[in-house]
């Protein structure tokens, strides 16, 4: 017995001496600050336009300050993280950093000193950009304006507290590696791909995760949550009415509206903005490998939506009436609500997307949950700053609580013909009360974009 636990005890002292030698990872000596002159502007440029395909700025910068300067408040299930100061500042940012440093970074989520960063920035995605790719996003970065600014401490408790516990992380759910083009796939599917599932991390939103943080690579694609917002699922089990293609999804992306899909809000807002920066090619790309992984849609769903393009098409106006609206039943009562606060853009004429969108095209209302009806009925649509853009009023000043569950109720049942979601009143009060917290845009997401790439900073 005594030979068995002294046996065990080895095994323990190897297990924790491997680990440490995988966990270990040393420093990177640091350097100069490099010169702008030193960095091509073509290479600049290019630089630029990647950090708006990884929506750099939206993590990096926090509201009202300095791009890229960090400070950013990023909850999490486990304690809030604050990002990182990626200006080329020689003290707080990261102006002493080699490409070296920056691409092992990106590659394998460690920093500079050898520390590892968690997963809230999405090494696992950002692994499989290309070094040329690396290259000219450190271009673009090391130009920016250098900005001081020291992040608060991030707020996790112990053990997760200790960075030296993530490698754990990544020997359970880290796959490190370069993309790899799939030879049976397109010129054009391949670039999508590596766009969406490298830089762009798209999936670090539209993913469910495990209990871990990681996500759930068996549901990839199928709807997850980011800022208060619920990411819809960008494969076959999209709530589109509508299934999307490739035209009206490249439409969507290209412009932040879509006739048949609305217009971008939260957190999709800021992406669709940051997407301006890209050449048609590389939109058409993403959609083209984002409709493969929908799949095609199941002839009933075919049916449908020609049945809604039917019925729009024949625009009998009014509002509908759905049989459960009996007198006094919350759907009744949400009637008279939408009517007073909605019917006048979402019924009337105003072609989208300064009109209203007509609710039996809304992902939203046809949606699994109710959460982003929720935060859209509250917050609205702010106006972008500066130019013509979509906008709608938010209603936390005006309507209740109850007036709120009775007009969901009635836009759940009249437009997507689906019963009341039995969760709305506790996720409302979640929401008011500002535990569920919810990042709330304008239209085009752009008031946090990054510096323009050929003005002097």
């Amino acid at each position: 017995m005594k030979r068995f636990w002294i046996g065990v005890l080895i095994l323990i002292v190897l297990c924790a001496v491997g680990f440490g030698a995988y966990a270990w990872k040393p420093a990177i000596d640091p350097i100069e600050p490099p010169q702008r002159a030193s960095f091509d502007q073509a290479l600049i440029e290019k630089g630029a336009i990647l950090a708006s395909v990884g929506n750099c700025t939206a993590c990096h910068t926090k509201p009202g300050e300095k791009s890229f300067a960090g400070g950013l408040a990023v909850p999490t299930p486990f304690g809030t993280i604050y990002s990182t100061n990626i200006t080329p500042d020689p003290k707080t940012g990261i102006g002493r950093w080699s490409e070296a440093a920056f691409g092992r970074a990106m590659r394998e989520g460690v920093e500079r000193d050898g520390d590892h960063l968690y997963p809230a920035f999405p090494f696992d995605h950002f692994t499989l950009v290309s070094d040329e790719d690396n290259k000219a996003l450190y271009a673009y970065l090391m130009t920016r304006h250098p900005v001081e600014n020291r992040r608060p401490a991030n707020e996790l408790p112990f053990p997760l507290n200790v960075r030296f516990v993530l490698a754990g992380w990544k020997l359970l759910f880290f796959h490190k590696g370069a993309y790899r083009e799939d030879a049976s796939q397109s010129a054009e599917w391949n670039r999508g791909a590596y766009l969406v599932e490298g830089l762009g991390h798209c999936g670090a939103c539209h993913t469910p995760r495990n209990a871990l943080g990681a996500e759930l690579k068996r549901a990839h694609l199928a709807g997850g949550e980011a800022e208060g917002w619920s990411a819809f699922a960008l494969n076959g089990l999209s709530s589109a009415p509508i299934p999307l293609t490739h035209d009206s999804l490249f439409a969507y992306l290209r412009q932040g509206w879509q006739a048949e899909h609305g217009v971008a809000n939260g957190p999709m807002a800021e992406v669709t903005g940051n997407l301006g920066r890209l050449p048609d090619a590389d939109i058409s790309a993403i959609a083209t490998y984002l409709v493969s992984q929908m799949g095609a849609p199941a002839p009933e769903r075919v049916a449908r939506s020609e049945e809604i393009r039917k019925n729009l098409a024949i625009d009998q106006g009014g509002t509908p009436i759905p049989a459960s609206a009996a007198t006094g039943s919350p759907t009744s009562r949400g009637v008279v609500i939408y009517q007073a606060a909605c019917a006048t853009c979402h019924d009337g004429s105003r072609p989208q997307p300064f009109g209203g969108i007509d609710f039996h095209l809304s992902a939203t209302i046809a949606a699994p949950g109710p959460q982003n009806a929720i935060n859209v009925v509250l917050f609205g649509l702010p106006a972008a700053s500066g130019r013509q853009s979509p906008i709608m009023p938010g209603f936390a000043e005006t309507l209740t609580e109850n007036q709120v569950v009775d007009l969901l109720a009635y836009l759940r049942e009249a437009y997507a013909g689906k019963p009341a979601w039995a969760d709305a009143k506790a996720k409302l009060a979640d929401t008011r009360s500002g535990k569920y917290q919810v990042s709330v845009r304008p239209s085009d997401g752009i008031e946090r974009g990054p510096d323009n790439v050929g003005a002097k900073d």
